[in-house]
């Protein structure tokens, strides 16, 4: 005997089977690799990754956090495939070797999503993040106006900067460094004094504790993120010499970059999103088998004292 279903059951039965829904009824487990939460970004990111999927039951996510170890964190996105998760969602803290079980998982048919900062070759399904390197030339940009209005420069003198580079060995701070070297070609601008303060402010205010010392005259401090140049500030304070230095940021969350615009302790930060929200649509799009793109581009702004409170202004 045939049953016939009723156009409503029909359509319920043709929805269950569909791939736009988990399997048997159940999850899509979807795997994070977060490099660290030693930076208060990537502590954003994930909370941008947990609201955006609390408003899809379909989704299980599963935080792993390698604490800034790439040997724990490429441990972790094996044990993520091992355990058959749906899908992966990876911000790796190196390209290089982070770029081996990314592009293991991938080929194992875990789709994965890069966020933020990149590995080597194409083998991953999608990438999310800004342009550093326009970030970084849209900073050095701003730098070059600024401290060509300061009266010494204005009379032929060149304007000393120094640079607080994020972690060298990732991607996000060699082309925000090589965009803010582009942007200062030409210009009466000297970068006197270069470290790495690999993200972390502890280890900015110390860098900047050893410029101070060795530098009589700083007229600029760029940093590859905003707790770098909160800690650039917190020594040039300590040394009372915080009034004599213009402070540049990039990072803009509104809790950290733009607090310290509005209290004046940045003169300008740019805006890196963290893309949490845009991986949670593009992975449930990926799991329905929908297309996504390769490379997804994220919008930033400018945040300085003049338009902080009108949401500032988009770079172009």
């Amino acid at each position: 005997m045939t049953t016939r279903l009723s156009p409503t059951a029909l359509i319920l039965a043709l929805a269950c089977a569909s791939p736009a829904f988990p399997k048997d009824g159940g999850k899509w487990v979807v795997g994070m690799s977060q490099c660290n939460l030693g930076e208060p970004w990537r502590v954003q990111m994930n909370a941008d990754i947990r609201r955006e999927a609390a408003a899809h039951p379909e989704l299980e996510l599963i935080f792993k956090d390698a604490q800034n170890d790439t040997l724990r964190q490429r441990a972790q996105i094996e044990e993520f495939v091992n355990s058959g998760v749906d899908l992966l969602i990876v911000s790796p803290k190196e390209a290089a070797p982070l770029t081996p079980p990314v592009a293991e998982a991938y080929r194992r048919g875990v789709p994965v999503i890069v966020l933020d900062r990149r590995v080597l070759g194409s083998d991953y399904t999608e990438f999310i993040g800004a342009n550093n390197r326009m970030i970084g030339k849209a900073a050095g940009a701003w730098a070059v106006g600024r401290l060509a209005e300061l009266p010494a420069v204005r009379k032929g003198a060149r304007a000393r900067v120094v640079e607080l580079e994020g972690l060298m060995t990732s991607i996000p701070a060699q082309d925000r460094g090589a965009g803010f070297h582009e942007a200062l070609k030409g210009a009466p601008v000297d970068i006197v004094y270069t470290a790495d303060m690999k993200w972390l402010e502890p280890q900015a205010r110390m860098e900047m504790e050893s410029a101070l010392s060795v530098q009589p005259q700083i007229d600029l401090v760029f940093a590859h993120n905003d707790p770098g140049a909160h800690g650039a500030y917190l020594a040039a304070q300590a040394a009372g010499r915080e009034r004599d230095i213009i402070f540049v940021g990039i990072d803009a969350l509104a809790q950290e970059g733009q607090v310290y615009v509005r209290q004046g302790v940045l003169a300008a930060t740019f805006e890196y999103p963290t893309g949490g929200r845009e991986a949670v649509e593009d992975a449930l799009k990926i799991l329905r088998r929908e297309s996504v793109p390769k490379e997804v581009t994220l919008r930033s702004r400018v945040f300085t004292p003049d338009n902080v409170a009108s949401g500032g202004e988009w770079l172009k």
